[in-house]
């Protein structure tokens, strides 16, 4: 079938993660990325190879000085035949090059522009990286042993879901046939995913407290547990699952969710002592027949190496491919650009 997003045209000035995957999932789905990088190229370049290969298949690059006159010029000529322009920088940067629907429209009435920010284009500059944001937000504080410090997710989950936010915002102002100016903040995004813990606080009054092993604030036993090989992901939530388990486990009592619950140390107690009579794998391999969701922990590499078929290739790098899949199209997965390797095309294009 014809790409999803064929014929739509974007325009990424990106800066290391969070725009540049908001821009790569569309590029994936068959949208035509523009990535504007400065004199010397996007930082994320110095990086490695690797990574910016992770964050840019499928795009090309251009070169423009945006802070030149000549710049604002070409930019001008590209957002006249785009659907829309992201980017991801601090607010006054954003204004400042011109990159916001109210400087842009005077080339494109229907151009949408999405600022990507850490508190939103109203917010201020204070610097709001990955970290910053998820310490600020109480994520960092309800992550961890109790006993231990505050902790941070082994990936930069700020970033991706804002990323994955932004892209979805662009696609619905297209769909809605109107310029405009969207406005996505890392703050905003990561508290809006603290949806249900946020929801208990602000009308229950139960302030988030840290369990020992990940455990579930409610559902037990729903967390981490040591095994006589590696640690199992355990997830019983409803009694069906529990009734399951312990005939499987040879257990017995709590057989409702309210007096697991209630009961907490009692039931991870028998848990923890059935689960020492085999190893991780051994549990997984006999609890998921029996549709009880549950996993052994895996290192980053064997989970890949379990799931070869998420990999994909591109140019000359393997990496994980896009996570939707439309019925009936395969997306073509292109190497990361060369740097301003879309300079000649674009010179033809404005002289034609």
């Amino acid at each position: 079938m014809t790409a999803p997003l064929a014929g739509i045209r974007v325009i990424e000035v990106g800066v290391m993660l969070a725009g540049p995957y908001a821009t790569m999932m569309l590029a994936d789905l068959g949208a035509e990325v523009i990535k504007i990088e400065p004199p010397g190229g996007e930082i994320s370049r110095q990086v490695s190879d690797s990574y910016f290969a992770s964050l840019n298949r499928g795009k090309r690059s251009l070169c423009l000085d945006l802070a030149s006159d000549a710049g604002q010029a070409k930019l001008a000529e590209l957002v006249r035949d785009s659907h829309a322009l992201l980017v991801n920088m601090k607010p006054s940067v954003i204004r400042r090059l011109g990159l916001t629907y109210d400087a842009l429209r005077r080339h494109n009435e229907k151009i949408v522009c999405v600022a990507m920010t850490g508190f939103g284009l109203d917010g201020g500059d204070d610097p709001a990286f990955d970290y910053v944001i998820q310490a600020a937000t109480g994520v960092a504080a309800m992550t961890g042993d109790p006993d231990g410090p505050p902790t941070l997710p082994g990936y930069s989950s700020a970033d991706n879901s804002t990323g994955l936010t932004a892209a979805l915002g662009l696609l619905a102002m297209i769909v809605a046939g109107q310029g405009g100016q969207v406005d996505v903040s890392l703050r905003d995004v990561m508290l809006s995913q603290l949806n249900y813990r946020a929801s208990a606080f602000l009308n229950d009054g139960a302030e988030p407290r840290r369990y020992p092993n990940g455990a579930h604030s409610y559902y037990v036993p729903a967390q981490l547990f040591p095994t006589a090989g590696g640690y199992l992901a355990l997830f019983i939530t409803h009694d069906g699952f529990w009734r399951s388990f312990a005939a499987e486990a040879g257990v017995a009592g709590f057989a409702t969710m309210a007096e697991r619950a209630a009961r907490r140390d009692e039931v991870l107690d028998v848990v923890t002592a059935a689960l020492a009579a085999d190893t991780a794998a051994g549990w997984e391999a006999r609890l998921k027949p029996l549709g009880i969701p549950a996993a052994a922990v895996r290192t980053l590499p064997e989970a890949l190496t379990a799931t070869p078929e998420v990999l994909v290739t591109a140019g000359d790098f393997q990496l994980v491919g896009n996570p939707i899949h439309v019925a009936g199209y395969t997306p073509d997965y292109r190497p990361a650009p060369v740097f301003d390797e879309y300079a000649e095309q674009a010179a033809v294009q404005s002289s034609s």
